[in-house]
């Protein structure tokens, strides 16, 4: 039952969405709510993790070095010279220069999965880039966008360290010390996942209901131009590394999708509604590329 829940996240992203257009009400006083929801889906996501997540890393250490550095560079990059393209105000410009320096998104593991990736490359990748989140996230923000506005460096290091790294880090020492006595347990978090970014797109888009009928449409074009961008990137960046075919699909969906729950949340916390827009459409367009590329390359094994 949770497994069908889970693959209907795109169903539950646009149901929250459109719900808090209609009763933002109901979803504007949850906001106080965000960072402890958020570390408790980091504590569930160490406890799926496995010690044979670890010996990939290891066993893999070249590609996975290759894809991290892919990762914080390719999006974040690609966000601020769209940004600067556009001529976009202070706070979207910084709200994408956010989703881009955030570290890649849990749900593209189960993307791989159905779209016939590497998923043990692309767990490996996740693991590595949510473990440097805490240091690599605040600072590429604020090398990349202190033209924009002030950027609190240490208030987002801690932010990130107390929502991610510390739940994730005692997520992985219980389930080492409980072992198999929290499996059905560990079995519910991919759901609460799953319920957590539907939420935050829901709270970010009741706040900022006013303001999406005054978007212009160039706004959610420089999200998808991000969006196509990143998975092409990292097609061609595995193309280059001479990855084989599974390796090459699980990096463009790594870097192609950003841990967008976690670049909204920042904007909430250190800055403003509107900062943590782009972070939000950018779950949107993902969804809908990422269910083009399953359709696309599930079962197909060969280029």
């Amino acid at each position: 039952m949770l497994d069908i829940y889970n693959r209907l996240f795109a169903l539950w992203v646009v149901i929250a969405g459109v719900s808090a257009l209609l009763w933002p009400w109901f979803f504007i006083p949850l906001k106080g709510g965000m960072e402890l929801f958020f570390a408790i889906t980091m504590f569930g996501v160490g406890m799926t993790l496995k010690t044979d997540n670890f010996f990939r890393v290891f066993k893999d250490y070249k590609a996975v070095i290759i894809g991290v550095v892919a990762q914080f560079t390719i999006m974040p990059l690609l966000a601020f010279f769209i940004a600067k393209s556009f001529s976009f105000s202070e706070a979207f410009a910084l709200g994408l220069i956010l989703a881009g320096s955030a570290p890649g998104a849990m749900a593209s593991n189960v993307l791989s999965y159905l779209a016939g990736a590497d998923v043990a490359y692309s767990v490996s990748l996740t693991t590595v880039s949510t473990l440097l989140a805490p240091v690599l996230t605040p600072l590429l923000t604020l090398f990349l966008a202190h033209t924009y506005l002030d950027i609190p460096f240490w208030s987002m290091f801690f932010s990130v360290t107390k929502m991610v790294l510390a739940p994730l880090l005692l997520g992985i020492i219980l389930k080492k010390i409980m072992g198999e006595k929290l499996d059905t347990f560990s079995k519910v978090f991919p759901a609460v996942s799953t319920t957590f970014i539907a939420f935050i797109c829901a709270l970010v888009i009741a706040l900022n209901r006013a303001y999406l009928y005054e978007m212009s449409l160039w706004i959610m074009f420089a999200v998808v131009l991000l969006n196509i961008l990143g998975l092409l990137a990292g097609y061609g960046v595995g193309h280059i590394s001479r990855f084989d075919l599974l390796k090459k699909r699980a990096l463009s969906i790594e870097i192609g999708m950003q841990n967008a729950g976690l670049g909204s949340v920042l904007a909430l916390k250190h800055f403003n509604a509107q900062t943590a827009l782009p972070a939000v459409l950018f779950v949107f367009v993902c969804i809908f590329s990422a269910s083009f590329l399953v359709q696309l390359w599930a079962g197909k094994q060969t280029a």
